[in-house]
């Protein structure tokens, strides 16, 4: 496959659409490569595809335990408050 050169400028411009693009592009300053921008598609679709198995699994073992899914969340944030809340110095220590 064939790249597209563009100047880095023209680059920076379009970069919205040369990464929604499957085209390989070669970046070029004062006419010369100075690299190569690849695009990459498909790993979005695997990895919604592995968080909704994930999900399905999560979801079969709630429901095994008889877990609320809001209880769950609450719990969660609740004990992530606990874990940033900066602990007090005790009196006395230095």
């Amino acid at each position: 496959m064939e790249a597209t050169k563009v100047g880095i400028r023209e680059f920076r411009a379009g970069m919205a659409e040369f990464i929604a693009s499957s085209t390989p592009v070669a970046v070029t300053r004062h006419g010369q490569t100075i690299g190569y921008f690849i695009p990459t598609h498909g790993q979005a679709e695997a990895d919604i595809a592995t968080l909704q198995k994930a999900s399905k699994t999560l979801d079969r073992l709630l429901a095994a335990k008889s877990l609320d899914v809001d209880a769950v969340v609450a719990d969660f944030k609740m004990a992530r408050k606990r874990s940033s809340t900066p602990k007090k110095p005790k009196p006395g220590a230095a």
